[in-house]
């Protein structure tokens, strides 16, 4: 790599270096940003603060499936079990997973943390 430093009053300020090298230390520190959030990824899901979902359920998701169903399904839960663990009714769970319902702020809290999931991924 050839460089050439231009300098402010004696003191080296710039360097200037051939496109071809800038775009390989441009491509080895992206290559380090995502090393790094690999690594911080990895350490998510290894401490149990993330989890990985199938991909038939990202594409149900995609798909815009109610949230609630497929996440209560995902999670091997019955309509009257979320109700029950969530202190609502089965009926209102239905009620959300048709669409008939949208439910209140409070009930997709309980619901969330029934399901382990974040109150966004349900709505």
């Amino acid at each position: 790599m050839s460089t050439q430093i231009i300098e402010n009053n004696g003191v080296p300020e710039y360097a200037v270096v051939p496109i071809a090298d800038y775009r390989a230390l441009i491509e080895k520190a992206e290559m380090l940003d995502d090393v790094a959030a690999f690594d911080k990824a990895e350490a998510t899901l290894a401490a149990g603060e993330d989890e990985l979902v199938p991909s038939d359920i990202v594409d149900l998701l995609l798909a815009n499936v109610n949230a609630v169903k497929v996440w209560r399904e995902y999670r091997g839960l019955s309509q009257a079990t979320l109700a029950d663990a969530a202190g609502l009714s089965q009926a209102y769970i239905a009620q959300i997973e048709t669409g008939k319902r949208e439910g209140r702020v409070d009930a997709y809290r309980a619901i969330a943390n029934v399901l382990e999931v974040t109150v966004d991924d349900l709505i």
